[in-house]
């Protein structure tokens, strides 16, 4: 459990350091980018729609759409994406050893 603890403060540490520094909103701007240029977008909406066709729009809550393609939206984010997105952060907390 120690070790959960101390997990999950080092990730709020780092969170809170990527918000006062600018940073956090500098990576979702770049994710966003990123997802609309690959086609992610595009390819999550049409999925949305297929989930609305297939169960009828007055049968389909927010929340349902959102557990629906939550998953298949994780797995279309390209590796190259990813990768990129954890040099971005690897390379912030190196700049910020002191963390």
């Amino acid at each position: 459990i120690s070790k959960m603890n101390k997990d999950a403060q080092m990730r709020a540490t780092i969170n809170q350091k990527l918000i006062e520094t600018g940073e956090r909103e500098r990576l979702k701007e770049l994710l966003r980018a990123k997802l609309i240029e690959c086609g992610w977008k595009d390819q999550l909406k049409a999925h949305c729609k297929d989930v609305i066709k297939e169960k009828g729009l007055e049968h389909v809550t927010f929340d349902d759409l959102v557990a629906e393609i939550t998953p298949k939206g994780r797995a279309l984010v390209p590796d190259s994406v990813k990768k990129e997105l954890l040099q971005r952060i690897r390379t912030f907390l190196a700049q910020h050893a002191s963390l």
